[in-house]
């Protein structure tokens, strides 16, 4: 058992009948009255996050959770396959357990993570950043920067498209953010 004094952010715990992250947390001492914690939770399983008061000092259920280092292997009907780098054992999850699985790609190294009491898999991480070529662009045109966005559809040797600037070509290979799916860097060969 854990208490709200435990609380930091990506802190797991058993809640709700669910499996929740903390994904903000803050403690609050008002004037009057006594302490209490404010939080976002984040569910695991479904995405959603919601905003819940604790009282200072409760005790909450931690649930267990470990990541493991896994390979990216290919996509078919059954999910996106996935090796383990030290046992090489193969595993399927489904799409609505990464997020932003368009940019994945064969080879790529990401985290598991599995609830440690029932060995399940929870959700899979993609690093925070991944290079990939660009595979389809409109050429940038000199001078093009009359709108107020100075980007131009791209798409990527995924089949991912996100937007790039302007001076991104065909054959130029990028770093992308995979939190949210924006442009970093052209990337040096």
């Amino acid at each position: 058992m854990a208490s709200t004094t435990d609380f930091k952010n990506g802190f797991c715990m058993e809640y709700n009948n669910g499996l929740y992250m903390i994904v903000q947390f803050q403690h609050v001492k008002p004037g009057k009255g006594p302490a209490f914690v404010r939080t976002k939770l984040k569910n695991i399983l479904t995405g959603k996050v919601v905003d819940h008061t604790f009282n200072s000092g409760v005790k909450i259920q931690e649930a267990r959770i470990e990541r493991r280092p896994h390979q990216y292997l290919y996509k078919d009907d059954m999910g996106f396959h996935f090796m383990h780098n030290d046992t090489y054992e193969q595993m399927a999850l489904q799409s609505e357990m990464i997020e932003n699985n368009d940019l994945l790609k064969d080879g790529q190294n990401v985290e598991i993570v599995y609830h440690a009491e029932t060995e399940t898999p929870l959700y899979c991480d993609l690093p925070p950043f991944v290079e990939l070529k660009v595979i389809y662009t409109e050429p940038g045109v000199k001078g093009d920067t009359a709108s107020s966005s100075s980007n131009k559809p791209a798409e990527l040797e995924t089949g991912a498209k996100i937007n790039v600037p302007l001076f991104i070509n065909i054959d130029d290979k990028i770093k992308i953010d995979t939190r949210d799916r924006s442009y970093s860097e052209r990337v040096k060969e």
